[in-house]
């Protein structure tokens, strides 16, 4: 379908449906790496379950029941005696990894073109991001209960302020990972005290200050 990108398609039409196929190099990449970081992590617990049975200590603590009421007595062991660390990963990338890396199904309900289905696919998910930041991250009150006029400018205000957060997030690198949530509550947790002096000039403090609003604010309002 577009290999420039790297994307593949089939199609299959069905009596009730149609059915579309996709490859993508770039999802198959992601999702290997994805899955060799998994592989690697999964060899680190099985080194360290395999080094406390051999020095004779207690396991982590994440491997134990951690409950005062419950009383429970077991062993570990580990394939690794046996294994070099090439052997042990191809064991858990055997178990990881299922061939099906890359690929993904659509089934839509008109029969369109693969192209256009995964047009179609790709900004319905966009929307269903966005609206779902809006209620979880940006917390816009239930739509329901209101009229239309309040419906349309609760939806202007959530993009609005959707659109600023998008902005920050890509001006400064440090918060691009970040939530929306968690830069919206950094930011109404800043505080700005404005003192009127005698002269009739001002002066701005800013207190309440957390990690995110000092990335935000330090361009234009250096601190101390």
């Amino acid at each position: 379908m577009d290999a420039d990108r790297g994307i593949y398609a089939l199609k299959r039409t069905y009596p009730s449906r149609t059915t579309y196929l996709y490859f993508s190099e770039q999802l198959y990449m992601q999702q290997m790496a994805s899955k060799h970081r998994k592989v690697e992590r999964l060899l680190d617990e099985a080194l360290q379950v395999q080094r406390s049975i051999d020095t004779n200590r207690g396991l982590p603590k994440r491997y134990q029941i951690n409950n005062p009421l419950i009383d429970c007595q077991y062993s570990y062991q580990t394939k690794l005696a046996q294994l070099s660390d090439d052997k042990a990963r191809a064991i858990l990338q055997q178990a990881s990894i299922t061939g099906r890396e890359g690929f993904f199904c659509l089934v839509p309900s008109e029969d369109l073109t693969p192209h256009e289905a995964l047009i179609v696919y790709r900004q319905k998910d966009s929307l269903e991001k966005i609206f779902h930041s809006l209620k979880n991250e940006i917390d816009i009150s239930p739509l329901r209960v209101w009229t239309e006029e309040s419906i349309y400018g609760a939806l202007i205000i959530g993009f609005i302020a959707q659109l600023f957060i998008s902005l920050i997030r890509f001006e400064h690198q440090e918060l691009k990972h970040t939530s929306p949530k968690f830069i919206k509550l950094s930011l109404m947790n800043l505080t700005v005290t404005v003192e009127y002096m005698t002269a009739g000039s001002q002066r701005h403090i800013y207190s309440n200050f957390s990690p995110a609003a000092e990335v935000i604010l330090a361009q234009n309002h250096p601190f101390g």
